[in-house]
């Protein structure tokens, strides 16, 4: 089994058009070898030049250990990666990847709402599928601006009525209340797509759904409500019994990096996972958009590139 943070060289062995401003690549060894292994839900981190990182959603099939799928929206407000992605990744282009990594893994359950806006379609895809070969019951409520902006229709096409797609030009904004009347303790909703729509999905599931039903995964990091920490706090790296100052203005993840202990990052907003480390003792302060309110009153774990203590002192298996 490969690790998350072990390496992989691709090439881009297809590349096509998948919807209005979304590209769909697909990746191969270049020896032609078997992938990592990886199940719905999962991403895996593309390693561009001009030291881009950047996560993208698994959306192929997980049986298929020959080739990788990914489908990138063009974001003409981003931070570049997408505009890399389609400038400049062609049939032929190799790059490196990383992971895959999962944040958004699919629990076992009777029954599954899913709801989608956009490109947030991609980590659900492969669950669809992975419901459908379960014998579980799943519906899909998939939304976008407008048809021709939403990837993999024809895909879902297979599935009849268990799909909905609904435009925003033709249908206006989902029926969430409709979608999400019925709380129920043995259906789980998974949901993805852009901020408004996550928020909105958030709030009709706190009315009435049981803790733990609705699970999420961002693009973007969250807005936090409550204001971050400001106070110094102590980090004790439990591996060398290392005392390490956290100021104000720095985080977790900058203060470990500037004393030479290497560790995985890679968004350093919070979203993507890859900085997760094990909390041995203290209470965090999570800032981040990938835990669970369950996970985050746990506190076993901590995204170092954006969460801060809530005490004078953590220690972190580091």
């Amino acid at each position: 089994m490969s690790n998350a943070g072990d390496e992989t060289e691709v090439i881009v062995v297809g590349r096509d058009h998948a919807a209005d401003g979304v590209v769909r690549l697909t990746l191969r060894r270049p020896d032609g070898g078997p992938l990592p292994a990886w199940e719905p839900g999962a991403h895996t981190d593309l390693l561009l030049a001009d030291g881009l990182v950047r996560q993208y959603s698994l959306c192929g099939s997980p049986a298929d250990r020959a080739v990788w799928r990914i489908a990138v929206l063009r974001e003409p407000g981003g931070r570049g990666g997408s505009a890399y992605v389609h400038d400049r990744l062609v049939e032929g282009s190799r790059l490196r990847v990383r992971g895959p990594r999962n944040n958004f893994a699919l629990r076992p359950a009777d029954r599954y709402l899913f709801v989608a806006g956009g490109i947030g379609i991609t980590p659900l895809l492969p669950m669809v599928a992975a419901a459908e070969r379960a014998g579980a019951r799943w519906r899909l409520l998939y939304g976008g601006r407008t048809r021709a902006s939403m990837a993999f229709l024809d895909e879902l096409a297979v599935h009849g009525d268990a799909v909905s797609v609904r435009p925003q030009d033709e249908t206006g904004l989902l029926d969430l209340d409709a979608f999400l009347a019925e709380p129920d303790d043995r259906t789980l909703v998974y949901c993805c797509g852009p901020e408004p729509l996550l928020a909105a999905v958030e709030e009709r599931c706190r009315a009435g759904w049981p803790p733990g039903a609705l699970r999420i995964e961002r693009f973007q990091p969250k807005e936090e409500t409550a204001p971050a920490g400001t106070s110094s706090f102590a980090v004790v790296l439990a591996r060398s019994g290392r005392t390490l100052t956290v100021p104000p203005d720095r985080s977790v993840l900058d203060v470990v990096r500037s004393a030479g202990v290497e560790v995985l990052y890679s968004c350093t907003e919070g979203t993507c996972g890859t900085c997760e480390t094990d909390v041995l003792e203290g209470e965090p302060d999570h800032r981040d958009s990938v835990l669970t309110d369950e996970e985050r009153a746990g506190g076993e774990t901590m995204m170092i590139c954006v969460s801060r203590s809530c005490g004078p002192r953590l220690i972190l298996d580091l």
